[in-house]
């Protein structure tokens, strides 16, 4: 988790969010969701897709929420700005387009994960918390269409270089993918946690990688694991 996340009375950590939607009431609802966890606070808010950019110059947060379609810029814009601009910031789409263009636009952004509108309430307060862990999250359909691109590729002939990596670190690579975390993949590997965080930092650079969720997604691309 960002170490720049405040702490509460009881010790715990609150992830500051800048939420961006063009719609006050949709800003409203939803702010409703996430403040009444005690570890999410909404600390900034945007109507806009530059507005949010400024919003996160001037505000200190911890992950963006933000809706695809606004006047501007876009959320798939903004997320690019943002990612950009604060690399440690994580990003979440809220949208209600299930539609595959725009979740492969919204992960190829920067985006940590893709969340309906439509379900919000139930998943939104799970999806933050993932992206903060560093983990992807994922709607059921989203999954599908990862599976749908990867043998779209596989028989066009786009197999993924699997031989760049080691066997130990395909092992490594799987239990990422997974969500397994370092200590758990130590315990599994008999390996020490700091060789795990080793051969994560081996993966990463070998792959032009930038967090879990690319390797979830170089994983299933690959074969590695089934979503």
């Amino acid at each position: 988790m960002s170490e720049a996340t405040t702490t509460t009375t009881t010790g715990a950590s609150t992830i500051r969010i800048l939420l961006a939607d063009d719609h006050a009431l949709v800003r409203r609802g939803v702010r409703l969701i996430l403040d009444r966890e005690p570890d999410l606070e909404v600390v900034a808010e945007a109507g806009d897709g530059a507005e949010a950019i400024e919003m996160a110059r001037t505000c200190e947060v911890d992950l963006a929420v933000l809706d695809i379609a606004m006047p501007r810029l876009t959320g798939l814009q903004a997320a690019r700005e943002l990612a950009a601009l604060k690399p440690g910031l994580r990003i979440m789409m809220l949208t209600m387009h299930d539609n595959e263009q725009y979740f492969f636009q919204a992960l190829k952004a920067g985006a940590n994960g893709y969340v309906l509108k439509s379900v919000a309430d139930r998943d939104l307060v799970a999806a933050c918390r993932a992206a903060m862990r560093d983990e992807p999250f994922l709607y059921p359909g989203a999954v599908t269409a990862l599976i749908r691109n990867y043998l779209d590729r596989a028989r066009h002939g786009e197999e993924t270089p699997d031989q760049i990596l080691t066997p130990r670190e395909e092992e490594v690579l799987k239990l990422v993918a997974e969500g397994h975390s370092s200590k758990e993949i130590a315990d599994l590997l008999f390996i020490s946690i700091k060789t795990v965080q080793r051969h994560r930092a081996n993966l990463l650079q070998k792959l032009g990688l930038r967090d879990r969720l690319e390797l979830t997604r170089y994983a299933i691309r690959a074969g590695l694991i089934e979503a």
